[in-house]
């Protein structure tokens, strides 16, 4: 591991007043592909890269990255959340990609020291964290589609606040009945930059209509998939129901450990394709009582109110669920060392 230190570091912004995603740390981890094997891997003073205007990545979209969160309590203990279980699915997104796979516990020790010289940054409080992003695209010259031969990774971090409504508040979300984000067989489940890209429009019209995200439905407009930047759960009769991974919605990190933060309280969890026009009649009825997206940088956002078709629909009154409260304090808990780790989530770094 080589490190390469900066000689002034950047002034901090007011922790208190975090826009998601606009301050960058002071360094960076990277390290390149080339000839078949990946280099030496460094962590250098955050700063711009240059890349050839015929890198593939610009003209074939050939990237993925992931989103993890490192955690400071008050007592000042720092906690790597599931990282683990996010390089595991980026490799897994690279095999889909036609990307090279990296050893995961190296990446994990680069990023944990990365963590470590940056543990100043990482805001203390409820829904704050430093937000890490690892990322690898193609960087070979080249216009024409073929294998490419050269990328780089990195990872990069920002110190965030809650990136939805928080949980003391409620989403509104529009169901999207015209564009369809993925398809079964397509790179829906990989985490690469075209799914997001391709979601850009419908979030876009469904903002000016005043709503702060968009449901997705399948290719069929038929059965409910995910918001566009977590996977979705509802509690239907006392149940909590989530979307079967279908192969065109991601595996998200934070679902998975919803599932089975849920079931470890004795609630049922149901993972089962639903139609649009069944959860509507839910809603309608009452039986459907809470709605609410998990995703790393969501962690837990309540719905109140869906929008579909020019109408919206009320959930549970418009108010925060016990279900959706109970599952973020549970998720912050473990997350920020506040309560015990049952399942091996949490890496501690050493300062």
């Amino acid at each position: 591991m080589k490190f390469i230190k900066r000689e002034t570091l950047k002034q901090k912004p007011d922790f208190n007043q975090l826009v998601f995603g606009k301050y960058m740390t002071d360094y960076m981890l990277e390290m390149d592909w080339d000839n078949g094997a990946w280099g030496e891997m460094t962590i250098k003073p955050y700063a711009d890269f240059s890349l050839s205007p015929a890198s593939m990545v610009l003209h074939y979209g050939q990237g993925i990255f992931e989103g993890a969160k490192a955690f400071k309590n008050e007592e000042g203990k720092i906690t790597l959340f599931r990282i683990d279980a996010n390089l595991n699915r980026m490799n897994k997104s690279a095999i889909r990609m036609s990307m090279p796979t990296f050893d995961v516990e190296q990446v994990k020790k680069g990023i944990e020291q990365l963590v470590s010289i940056e543990k100043d940054w990482i805001p203390v409080g409820e829904g704050k964290a430093l937000y890490l992003r690892p990322t690898m695209i193609a960087t070979e010259p080249t216009i024409g589609v073929k294998t490419c031969m050269h990328f780089k990774f990195y990872c990069i971090c920002c110190p965030v606040a809650s990136y939805l409504t928080g949980i003391n508040s409620l989403c509104k979300i529009m169901i999207e009945d015209k564009y369809v984000r993925a398809c079964v067989g397509g790179t829906g489940e990989a985490k690469c930059v075209g799914n997001y890209g391709a979601s850009f429009l419908a979030m876009e019209e469904a903002k000016k209509k005043g709503y702060n995200q968009v449901l997705w439905l399948d290719v069929n407009h038929k059965y409910v998939e995910e918001v566009g930047t977590m996977n979705v759960m509802y509690v239907i009769n006392g149940e909590v129901v989530t979307p079967a991974l279908s192969g065109s919605i991601l595996h998200g990190i934070n679902r998975d450990s919803a599932i089975t933060l849920l079931r470890g309280k004795g609630y049922t969890v149901r993972e089962e394709y639903t139609d649009i026009a069944d959860l509507l009649k839910a809603v309608k009825d009452g039986s459907l009582t809470e709605m609410f997206g998990v995703g790393t940088a969501a962690i837990v956002s309540p719905v109140g109110v869906l929008g579909y078709e020019g109408k919206d629909y009320e959930i549970g009154g418009n108010k925060v669920g016990p279900v959706s409260k109970l599952l973020f304090e549970e998720m912050m808990g473990i997350q920020r060392g506040k309560l015990p780790d049952k399942y091996g989530w949490v890496t501690e770094i050493k300062q």
